[in-house]
């Protein structure tokens, strides 16, 4: 039994351990694991400066620490001193700690966009100074942020009064949780929606908090979700494009960046930036505001969006979607034309060439003269079912037509099927199928004289089902040990790779492509694309050819229900090369997936399982007289068994009607299990994955706790003489009244996470007291114990019979008493640490008020709205009386045996409605 029990915490280290190294590579993989950085930095041509606009002395006094600017640079800046303003009006709104002065790459490249059409327009970049607040983890401040943000759109509007082009709406940029800010303007009782005709966000997390810590910030996004859902009508008239980051964006997953889909709402856009053409670039949080690609496609958009007769952004909503289409879905390579001509005519005294072949391709290079290659359609109508063409001249000109009207030698009329093209990192293609254009007799491939410039013209018809391959991907529990094959021999230039079964959150897998060529001749590079059909979040990979590339495939968003598409991989290939494809699943990915979904209700299975642990200390309290050490406690206790069949029933039984009903008359919120399930980031497992991992951070994290307190004890006694252990009967004393109610009153007056940080001191403070007065009287007995057995020995070799004897006995009672109370005085500590530790998870999920309060201090000494004021006196007067007993005291207290299960439900509680809000920990 001795060498089993020895044995049994070995094996719970080593299991703990195991899962804590899982949540570790987990977190590796969100954090570390992603593409490079494929963005270039904007740079200001002249020195940035920021012109800070007075507003009204009300404005003013009500919100003291905010501030509006106009951005300039050089000659522009000084023109604008006098705020004789004549652009189209751009307001930038900053993030969660974000600097107005981020505005400065949009500015910059707008100004010098302007420049180049000799600001025959151009447009006025206005920013908000929200002095880098903490509001995606303090949502106290959001409502007063969007009051000042319509304050500031009335003042800017008022800049322009009485000018020729005055305009009556201004178009936000929103960044992070400034996009989130921009969308409650809309909720707002006195707000006129014709305001904001656009709005941009960019990395806004819209779907819920990245960190939901307080009931403000969830109140908040309810308020503003609910709003954007039950007024979608009012709202067609505002164009919202929201950008999201991709992979290389921790902070904020780009799923929670998709705005809602609803069918009447036709004017919302959500795109990732790895999709967006001509960036194809995930971002980071921060370098989505400066990256170069993304900052031109939106400044471009924005310039394309301006209405010529009344100079200010076109009111037009279908032309707004039109654009940001343009820009950001699919880009044909061809400069934005609102109404594009149907028809035109093939002039120019170029060379008429029919091609007969069902694949062509045809090099150019200073080529003085200009041909037209035409490919009649009669005759591949049967035989094929699409034509594709790719041009490597990435320019902007026409060059694929469709012949309506045609004699034996030329095109009378033609169709521009450039606008069908779509613009790719080395190339622009058109697929067309045959079926839709039963009008058109040729295809028309114009090459126009070239002088220096090389590039090559490849076109071939296909039958669809010859190149489109079914893949099935690898299952998750395969763990990469097994793979999915298969190998392209056929000559095509196009290649669709469907991915069976590839529609879930938790899939992640490692596509490993190796090209071989038969010559070994230079070529074009493969492009390789990873599209989702149902979301706009493809991810595009240019490799050499030959090569062997390695993709990671992995969602920002579930398929959607009744949507029975297939993801696929689209491989645009060199023609005498020949493709392997090879798929596994990648374990460390299906772990980073885990954590980038669910890494913030982390918190609450820690915390549940400190619960269950602290039930268990009780019940083991209660039954044996001793508490147990916390990781042994846990091992015995901290169970998924007790907690997770419970909540897995009732969101079970939620699906039912009747339950449904009875569950909202007792006014008892949803199941946040049941609301993930409904968003799709729920799936088979994923709580007892994420109780395990719980429980193998609160095992580490005790372990760092206990050693911690070993250190600082360890470092007091070197410093400071030990007082010996004295037993306090008294459980409530007027000091510790007085105590409680001056925090009670610094939790009403100041912020009560301050409150909550200064007893959470105080306790830490008793507890390493405890343990050094511990350990000196282990060692202070431990001495006695070897005096006591040589004073024995010493009595029996020279006979001294009375006075040793007595003295010995006396010592042996006094050692028997010091023991006693070490014995107590340890279980106590066990009992202490195990709430301590419970405590400090507390104290850092209620941090982010503090540093919000300490911040701004200097505006107000008091926290408003303060989401812990309430919580933090009851807190405080619950760990007054923690702190102050011991396990005596609870041992002969009659509430033990209440006491001992309350832990559960408890846990039960906090895992079934603190996952989504975290506040309610």
């Amino acid at each position: 039994m001795g060498r089993a029990g020895r044995r049994l915490p070995a094996l719970a280290a080593v299991f703990y351990g195991a899962l804590a190294a899982l949540v570790l590579l987990g977190v590796r993989d969100v954090l570390f694991l992603y593409e490079e950085n494929r963005c270039s930095m904007t740079y200001m041509y002249e020195y940035p400066e920021y012109l800070k606009i007075k507003l009204p002395k009300k404005t003013a006094r009500r919100y003291p620490a905010y501030e509006l600017y106009l951005y300039g640079e050089g000659n522009y800046a000084e023109e604008n001193k006098n705020l004789l303003l004549t652009g189209i009006p751009v307001l930038f709104l900053p993030g969660n700690a974000g600097s107005y002065k981020q505005v400065r790459s949009l500015g910059s490249i707008a100004l010098r966009k302007a420049e180049d059409v000799d600001f025959k327009y151009h447009f006025n970049f206005f920013s908000v100074n929200f002095n880098e607040e903490l509001v995606a983890l303090y949502g106290g401040s959001l409502q007063r942020q969007t009051k000042f943000v319509h304050e500031c759109i009335k003042v800017i509007l008022k800049l322009y009064r009485d000018r020729e082009f005055a305009p009556t709406s201004v178009a936000i940029v929103g960044h992070s949780m400034g996009g989130l800010v921009a969308r409650a303007l809309l909720t707002l009782k006195n707000f006129k929606p014709g305001l904001i005709n656009l709005l941009i966000t960019q990395a806004t997390p819209h779907v819920a908090p990245v960190m939901p810590l307080d009931k403000y910030l969830t109140d908040f996004y309810t308020a503003v979700n609910n709003h954007w859902i039950l007024k979608a009508q009012d709202l067609r008239n505002l164009t919202t494009l929201s950008v999201a980051g991709g992979f290389r964006d921790y902070q904020v997953r780009s799923g929670l960046a998709f705005l809602p889909r609803l069918s009447q709402h036709d004017s919302a856009l959500s795109v990732v930036s790895s999709a967006v053409p001509r960036a194809w670039a995930s971002t980071d949080h921060l370098s989505i505001v400066w990256c170069k690609e993304l900052i031109l496609a939106t400044i471009r958009a924005f310039f394309d969006l301006i209405d010529e007769n009344t100079r200010q952004i076109t009111e037009d909503p279908k032309k707004r979607m039109s654009v940001l289409h343009h820009h950001f879905v699919r880009h044909p390579a061809k400069t934005f034309e609102e109404n594009p001509e149907d028809f035109t005519e093939l002039t120019g005294a170029f060379m008429w060439i029919p091609v007969k072949a069902s694949k062509w391709t045809y090099s150019v290079y200073n080529d003085s003269d200009g041909k037209y290659f035409t490919f009649p359609l009669a005759s591949h109508r049967k035989s094929y079912s699409h034509v594709y063409c790719e041009n490597s001249m990435l320019d902007t000109s026409s060059w694929i037509y469709g012949c309506m009207n045609s004699n034996s030698s030329t095109c009378l009329e033609a169709t521009d099927l450039s606008w069908r093209a779509e613009l790719l990192p080395t190339t622009k293609v058109v697929i067309l199928k045959l079926q839709d254009y039963t009008s058109l007799s040729h295809i028309v491939i114009q090459v126009p004289p070239t002088v220096g410039n090389k590039y090559t013209l490849d076109c071939e018809f296909f039958k669809q089902d010859s190149r489109t391959v079914q893949l099935p991907v690898t299952h998750l529990f395969s763990f990469g040990l097994s793979s999915s094959k298969i190998l392209l021999n056929s000559t095509g230039l196009l290649y669709n790779v469907q991915l069976q079964h590839f529609n879930r959150i938790y899939q992640a897998f490692k596509i490993y492509i190796e090209s071989h060529c038969q010559s070994l001749k230079e070529r074009k590079p493969s492009v390789y694309r990873l599209h989702v059909p149902w979301s706009h979040e493809d991810s595009i990979i240019v490799a050499k050819v030959p090569s062997f590339t390695e993709i990671s495939a992995k969602l920002h968003i579930a398929q959607p229900q009744n949507d029975g598409r297939v993801p696929e991989l689209n491989i645009y290939s060199s023609s005498d090369c020949q493709y392997e494809v090879i798929l596994k699943t990648s374990v460390l990915q299906v772990l980073g997936q885990i954590i980038r979904f669910h890494a913030g209700a982390l918190p609450v299975y820690v915390v549940s399982n400190i619960f269950l642990t602290y039930g268990g200390q009780l019940s083991t309290l209660m039954s044996t007289g001793q508490c147990s050490d916390f990781p042994l406690e846990l091992v015995r206790t901290a169970k998924p068994y007790k907690v997770e069949p419970l909540i897995s029933i009732v969101v079970f039984l939620q699906g039912f009607n009747w339950f449904r009903e009875i569950w909202e008359s007792l006014s008892l919120p949803e199941v946040d299990a049941a609301v993930l399930s409904s968003q799709d980031a729920w799936f088979p497992l994923v709580s007892l994955i994420l109780f395990l991992f719980g429980t193998g951070i609160a095992y580490w994290s005790g372990v760092f706790f206990s050693t911690s307190l070993r250190l600082f004890s360890s470092l007091w006694l070197t410093l400071i003489r030990p007082t010996v252990l004295q037993k306090d009967n008294k459980l409530i004393t007027p000091r510790r009244l007085c105590g409680v109610l001056s925090l009670a009153l610094v939790s009403w007056t100041t912020c009560g996470a301050f409150a909550v940080f200064i007893i959470y001191l105080q306790y830490l403070f008793k507890v390493i007291k405890l343990h050094v007065n511990v350990r000196a009287e282990q060692n202070m007995l431990n001495g006695d114990s070897d005096c006591s057995k040589e004073t024995s020995q010493n009595s029996s070799i020279y006979t001294v019979k009375n006075q040793s004897s007595t003295d010995s006995t006396i010592k042996a009672t006094q050692s028997l008493s010091n023991s006693t109370t070490i014995a107590e005085a340890v279980n106590s500590l066990k009992m202490h640490v195990t709430i301590l530790n419970l405590f400090t998870w507390i104290v850092l999920l209620n941090l982010p008020s503090l540093i919000y309060w300490l911040k701004n201090l200097r505006y107000s000494v008091r926290l408003d709205p303060d989401p812990c004021r309430s919580t933090a006196i009851i807190l405080v007067c619950i760990l007054e009386i923690l702190m102050n007993s011991s396990t005596s005291e609870v041992k002969s207290s009659k509430l033990l045996k209440i006491a001992a299960k309350v832990p559960l439900p408890l846990s039960v509680a906090m895992l079934a409605f603190g996952r989504m809000h975290l506040y309610k920990r």
